[in-house]
């Protein structure tokens, strides 16, 4: 199918626009962009050069994607943000591509951000996931798949969020946040695992009383993480998620997340 412009809407020729793209009213895309099959860009929109967007992804007014990155180094380098299929990006989301150090900005397929979140130069977001309003992660955060950010919350640049966490509204976030947990309170603490989500993707029982045997040792055994690491590894069976929990331990290099006061 060809590709619908409204006459107000400014696309460079230079542009590759998949079939079925909608631009609408006042969009702007400008030179080296290209857009998948059956995105739609809305009026007022505005895609800049070095966005690469992915199959049927939804662009809402008055949103920036690929603006350059808010980094005083940055000297206009070609770099790129990449963006995977079936997206959601609503009103006034900002999502800077990449500088030289990594080249891009990485996000997932089926990631939604809702109005007037931000996403800065060289970040790495996985696949499904939210970010809600108002969330704004600094340069260079890595992010896992199935996260879900709440709302007003700040990740600080080189954070690393692991797999299925959820991260509680305006709460700060300085540490690392190992995966399948819940994240709360301030400063920012263990809440418990993320239990509902698991469930929802179809974790079964056995994994989920594994990894929260896991956490009980690491948050609420009053050993520092080196000695609990080592406690985890002699106690229990090294499944595919505990695994997973001591290869974000091992990689963190901010320091993760700590147990709540109370439970000190």
């Amino acid at each position: 199918m060809g590709v619908t412009i409204e006459s107000t809407a400014i696309v460079s020729k230079k542009a590759r626009l998949g079939d079925n793209v909608t631009i609408g009213h006042f969009a702007i895309v400008e030179d080296d962009v290209e857009i998948g099959d059956g995105c739609i860009i809305s009026p007022f929109a505005i895609i800049k050069s070095g966005t690469r967007m992915g199959k049927e992804c939804r662009v809402a007014s008055f949103s920036v994607i690929g603006g350059p990155p808010q980094d005083l180094k940055y000297n206009n380098e070609p770099t790129i943000l990449q963006i995977g299929d079936r997206c959601d990006i609503r009103e006034y989301v900002t999502i800077n591509r990449g500088t030289t150090e990594t080249g891009k900005t990485v996000i997932g397929n089926n990631c939604l951000f809702m109005a007037n979140t931000h996403v800065a130069h060289d970040c790495v977001v996985g696949d499904n996931c939210i970010m809600a309003n108002s969330a704004a992660m600094a340069g260079h955060v890595k992010v896992g798949n199935y996260v879900v950010i709440g709302g007003l919350v700040p990740i600080h640049q080189f954070v690393n969020i692991g797999d299925h966490v959820i991260i509680g509204g305006g709460y700060r976030v300085p540490k690392d946040i190992p995966p399948y947990i819940r994240a709360g309170r301030e400063p920012l603490s263990f809440e418990g695992l993320n239990s509902v989500g698991l469930r929802r993707r179809g974790f079964t029982p056995e994994q989920i009383q594994a990894i929260d045997k896991a956490y009980t040792i690491l948050y609420l055994s009053n050993l520092n993480v080196s000695q609990a690491v080592e406690k985890i590894k002699k106690e229990l069976e090294l499944t595919a998620e505990i695994q997973n929990i001591l290869r974000f331990i091992a990689n963190s290099k901010r320091g993760i997340i700590t147990a709540p006061r109370n439970n000190r």
